[in-house]
């Protein structure tokens, strides 16, 4: 089973629609379908390190609503640990409105938190005792930034490395990185910290230079179909996408970031946990959806095996 893990992070459901194109502002466009179901960065990668094999615990708030079943009937069907999900009468359950262009797949999102943007610092501290017992935690910044700088500094103490996912972009103390072991944007969201325009291993490397100067020890940044860029702080290099038919990109990036972790948890090291990341997430791009589309361990090894 490997070692203990904890996700903190959002939990919102997801209302997508599918249509011939995104429409343009002021425009209405006809859509083909419309599903719900549960979403949110924390929670999808949460599930797909859960369905990888990976012995993990999810943080997040949610409201006391309907939408707040969504999140725990899947919790329930997938056996996972709920003893770390917070309700709150205060807040909404998080939503988030996706629509998808069903002829070439790209989206537009429009995310309201709710009460996972309202988790105060003694709720996390909740998470102390569960820290003792885990070597990685993987946060990301769809939550109110105070409650992961809180995240941060417990697990410091507990000595649990922090994998920063850095989505969807917004500011961040840099103070902060001296305490990530890992990040993990992808190249928009590393262009937006580092100022660098990631393109090639050479603008990767540069880009990983400023996490690095500011205490980061590894640095992986997403590249979509062009692979992933790995810096285990001695050498880098960029591991090449595995090729599929893509039919629905959305939560692709935490697809592999819950299959990073899941390899990290069971022994592997930073070098082949990015490679089976990239394998949960070339799986995950080929069926609609976010939270349902994570695959399991089973198919997962036969992906990687059939791909030698």
């Amino acid at each position: 089973m490997g070692k203990k893990a904890v996700v903190f992070g959002s939990f919102v459901v997801d209302l997508m629609s599918r249509g011939p194109h995104l429409p343009s502002p002021g425009e209405t466009v006809k859509g083909t379908s419309f599903t719900m179901g549960p979403g949110g960065k924390g929670f999808n990668q949460c599930v797909a390190a859960h369905k990888a094999g990976a012995d993990v615990t999810m943080m997040t708030k949610l409201g006391e609503d309907e939408f707040s079943k969504v999140c725990l009937n899947i919790m329930d069907s997938l056996k996972m640990d709920k003893r770390h999900v917070i309700i709150t009468e205060e807040s909404s359950t998080g939503t988030a409105l996706i629509m998808v262009d069903e002829n070439t797949a790209e989206n537009q999102i429009l995310v309201v938190p709710g009460a996972c943007e309202k988790i105060t610092d003694k709720e996390v501290e909740g998470l102390k005792e569960t820290l003792e017992d885990v070597e990685y935690v993987l946060t990301q910044l769809e939550t109110n930034i105070s409650a992961v700088e809180k995240l941060v500094e417990i697990s410091k103490d507990a000595n649990a490395k922090v994998i920063l996912n850095t989505a969807p972009i917004q500011k961040i103390d840099e103070n902060m990185l001296k305490h990530i072991y890992m990040v993990t944007p992808n190249e928009v969201e590393a262009q937006s910290l580092t100022g660098v325009k990631v393109t090639d291993l050479n603008s990767a490397d540069e880009a990983s230079k400023w996490f690095f100067d500011r205490g980061v020890k590894k640095v992986i940044i997403t590249l979509g179909r062009n692979g992933v860029y790995v810096n285990d702080g001695e050498k880098s290099d960029i591991i090449p996408a595995f090729k599929v038919e893509a039919i629905d990109t959305t939560g692709a990036g935490d697809a592999f970031n819950g299959g990073l972790l899941a390899g990290l948890s069971q022994g592997m090291d930073i070098w082949e946990a990015s490679k089976f990341g990239n394998a949960v997430g070339a799986l995950s791009v080929q069926k609609v959806g976010t939270t349902v589309s994570m695959p399991t361990r089973e198919e997962i090894d036969e992906f990687i095996n059939s791909r030698k």
